[in-house]
């Protein structure tokens, strides 16, 4: 059932067994459910069904590390979340991204991929997948073209592995009836969470303060709550809830808002691809991405190579995840941009500098740029491609100086508005670099590439054998890694993927929430969501998000039907199986 907020009387009391502030990923798996758990539970959104400007003002704020856009064409605040401008790709995180790694500081989680796997299965059905099936052999018989081939890898140090591409399903649309229908659960639509008040120690919360940009209040009790706000939101209402803890819920040991992660994206080199190799789609991520060509078992997916775990660990860097990216005519032109926010806007994903006349203008007068990259991007013309790079995402190292904080100006409810310091390292950076070179070296001896040549990205550093300014000889070609001044991009691509800053430890000095996402300290809070990843992986984090959850809402039904029991005896596992 939906309600506008709007419409309820002032200082109306909502009281029920679970109060879920959010409606996007993860809020709408808890509602669901909720819902077939029998829960008495209520949502919290804090827009409508569609965007709307003042309600996407809330979340503006300030960037002050790197460069980076978090507000506009990056969040949705309305039902659905981040869902609404989700780009579809899933896969389950790696081994290797759950455990502690002794040359990357703070990384590891409390439990191994293990806890989540009965979870990643079921979230195939919520996030409309295939099969979870994630073996590259089983997917290339299954489409059994020539165009979409698997490529011999050789030295082992690179191993290649499967996205699946959902619709992709927004989940306020393709949940919308379910959730208007639902008996238990109601969804609340224009309420936006101002203050969490706890008892006297902050060990409980009481009740949340809610108010509408029309100027009404109302409150809500429940024995449970759950914060499913977004990376950002999470830490920013965890922070200005300080009327008991001065520093803010949770935030005793002053880590609320720090491990601020967000995966780091570059194009890199140019590579000229063996003959028998440049019409494949199933590794290049202009014709992978949402191609029917490459699809198989009712999804469509696309191939990507990663570092093997044993070569990460040599290398001592990050994980990372890479695919070829064509350049097509027109590449990098106003023309190619407006054509792509042309495309954004008939997906109606939201965009901070879209305007339609504009856009067409610039259509008409460049129109071959425009019909070049049209062209060979929907008819696949492999043969007008000018170029093939590396695209790579590199994992965020954990760094508690990456940080979101409140700012001294407020919003129309009168909250602190957040300040960004997203910030990335020198591992950061080596993980791009070697990343590429094992890469380029392997696709050389597979005589898959006939050359390679790379941009650098470390200054004054060498990495054998791979030395700035100099060439490597391959078996089959050559790698040449070309010096460039300051070639550390100073304005680095981003993904939107805001994670890290409420993040999961056993000990409260070193996580906020613990293993089962109670926030340490107190009784009734939980926390959904990519906030409380303590390492990022490489992978898009939508699939991780939604098992977490739906572990979580197992846990949350136990403990609100057998408010005795502790929460360290309760077994995600045991809950999973009896679901």
């Amino acid at each position: 059932m939906f309600i506008d907020t709007r419409n309820l009387d002032e200082n109306s009391v909502v009281e029920k067994e679970v109060c879920v502030i959010g409606a996007g990923v993860a809020g709408i798996t808890l509602a669901l459910e909720f819902e077939k758990q029998g829960l008495d539970a209520c949502i919290l959104e804090s827009g409508g069904y569609t965007a709307d400007e003042q309600t996407k003002d809330l979340y503006r704020g300030t960037s002050v590390g790197l460069p980076y856009q978090f507000a506009d064409g990056c969040r949705s605040r309305y039902l659905g979340g981040s869902s609404n401008c989700w780009g579809g790709w899933n896969r389950p995180f790696e081994e290797i991204d759950f455990t502690k790694r002794h040359w990357i500081p703070d990384s590891g989680w409390p439990f191994g991929k293990e806890e989540l796997e009965p979870y990643y299965a079921c979230a195939h059905s919520l996030l409309e997948l295939g099969p979870n099936n994630w073996d590259v052999a089983f997917w290339e018989r299954s489409i059994n073209k020539h165009d979409v081939r698997r490529i011999p890898l050789k030295t082992g140090k690179v191993k290649d592995i499967i996205f699946q591409f959902s619709p992709p399903t927004r989940m306020g649309t393709v949940y919308r009836d379910i959730l208007d229908s639902a008996r238990r659960v109601s969804v609340y639509l224009y309420a936006n969470v101002v203050d969490i008040e706890t008892d006297d120690d902050a060990k409980s919360v009481q009740r949340v303060k809610v108010r509408t940009l029309s100027g009404r209040t109302i409150w809500v009790k429940a024995k449970l709550f759950v914060l499913a706000a977004g990376g950002i939101e999470n830490a920013r209402i965890l922070l200005a809830s300080n009327n008991v803890q001065p520093t803010g819920l949770g935030n005793g040991n002053d880590l609320v808002g720090r491990y601020f992660m967000e995966h780091p994206r570059l194009l890199s080199g140019s590579i000229r691809l063996a003959k028998q190799w440049r019409s494949n789609m199933l590794y290049d991520t202009r014709f992978h991405s949402f191609n029917p060509a490459v699809s198989a078992n009712g999804v469509m997916f696309g191939g990507h190579f990663v570092l093997a775990p044993e070569t990460q660990e040599q290398e001592r860097v990050l994980n990372s995840q890479t695919w070829f990216h064509a350049m097509f005519p027109g590449e990098g032109t106003e023309a190619m941009r407006a054509l792509l926010r042309l495309k954004l806007a008939t997906m109606k994903l939201d965009q901070a500098d879209f305007k339609l006349g504009r856009d067409l203008l610039t259509l008409l007068t460049h129109p071959v740029d425009a019909a070049g990259f049209a062209l060979t991007r929907l008819l696949h013309i492999t043969s007008w491609i000018t170029d093939v790079k590396f695209q790579t995402i590199v994992e965020p190292a954990p760094d508690p100086n990456s940080r979101v904080t409140l700012s001294d100006e407020r919003d129309a409810l009168g909250m602190p508005r957040t300040k960004v310091a997203w910030k990335l390292g020198a591992l950061v950076r080596r993980t791009f670099d070697r990343t590429w070179a094992v890469l380029a070296d392997d696709l050389q001896r597979s005589g898959v590439a006939e050359s390679i040549t790379l941009d650098a990205t470390i200054e004054d550093q060498e990495w054998p054998p791979y030395h700035i300014g100099a060439r490597h000889h391959m078996m089959s070609g050559e790698v040449m890694i070309a010096h460039q001044d300051n070639a550390w991009p100073r304005h680095p691509e981003w993904t939107w993927h805001h994670m890290g800053t409420t993040r999961m430890h056993d000990s409260p000095k070193y996580g906020v929430v613990d293993r089962n996402c109670l926030v340490h300290g107190m009784s009734n809070l939980y926390i959904a969501g990519s906030s409380v990843f303590p390492t990022a992986a490489a992978n898009f984090p939508t699939m991780t998000i939604a098992a977490l959850t739906l572990r979580l809402s197992k846990h949350i039904a136990q403990v609100v039907r057998e408010p005795a029991a502790r929460v360290e005896e309760i077994s995600p596992l045991s809950l999973a199986a009896s679901a």
